[in-house]
């Protein structure tokens, strides 16, 4: 299944069959590379929060875990940002911008491959996070981000959807050859990339959005 360029596409992370966000993009190109969106600034999206408008950061894992959540339609605040999701690989590199539109880093979601379905109204990916990320930049130099709360939410394998944390850090030490190697997506490929003027920014979610998770197992 491929994706046509100019596509509105949704980009939905998913824990234990749970929608945790949902971010509309266009597809820019979908190859044997893999798939690359964009998600524009403003763009109305969907995550869970309680249903006193608070966020999993405001919580202990278990506690969050315990809370009553839905999903809250909100907007994408900051600048529009490129998603890479090479194929068959458990990461993802976003793009990431100043508000000026200029290159400001590549940030790499490590997770689960994306799993791919399409309704005809709506289309998309499914991953799982695995949360623990890293932060690279064009000179080639790195660094690890959210180890803390990768580490928190080991502690509680009942609750973790992550079931191999050794998998996890072999991937990303993975990527950060690429990224210190300044290999493809980490050499510059598309930090000068320019949207179609043409795309509208989605206001609002289509039909289906919130259709059930695509099982992995």
């Amino acid at each position: 299944m491929r994706f046509a360029p100019g596509r509105l596409i949704l980009h939905r992370d998913t824990h234990r069959g749970r929608i945790a966000f949902v971010h509309p993009g266009r597809v820019v190109s979908d190859d044997d590379r893999g798939l690359l969106i964009w998600v524009a600034r403003g763009s109305a999206i969907a995550t869970e929060a309680t249903p006193d408008g608070r966020f999993p950061r405001e919580f202990t894992f278990p506690e969050w875990m315990a809370a009553e959540r839905e999903s809250r339609l909100i907007h994408w605040r900051g600048p529009g940002v490129l998603r890479f999701f090479p194929v068959g690989e458990n990461h993802s590199v976003w793009l990431f911008r100043n508000d000026d539109d200029s290159f400001k880093e590549y940030y790499v979601n490590l997770e689960e491959s994306a799993v791919r379905w399409d309704d005809g109204d709506a289309a998309g990916i499914d991953v799982i996070d695995q949360d623990l990320d890293i932060v690279g930049h064009a000179d080639g130099t790195w660094e690890w981000k959210d180890e803390d709360e990768f580490a928190e939410r080991l502690a509680h394998p009942d609750l973790y959807w992550v079931p191999d944390e050794q998998a996890v850090w072999d991937e990303g030490r993975r990527v950060i050859k690429k990224i210190e190697a300044g290999e493809f997506p980490f050499d510059g490929t598309w930090t000068d990339f320019r949207p179609d003027p043409g795309w509208e920014t989605p206001s609002g979610l289509p039909s289906g959005w919130d259709r059930p998770v695509v099982a992995r197992r």
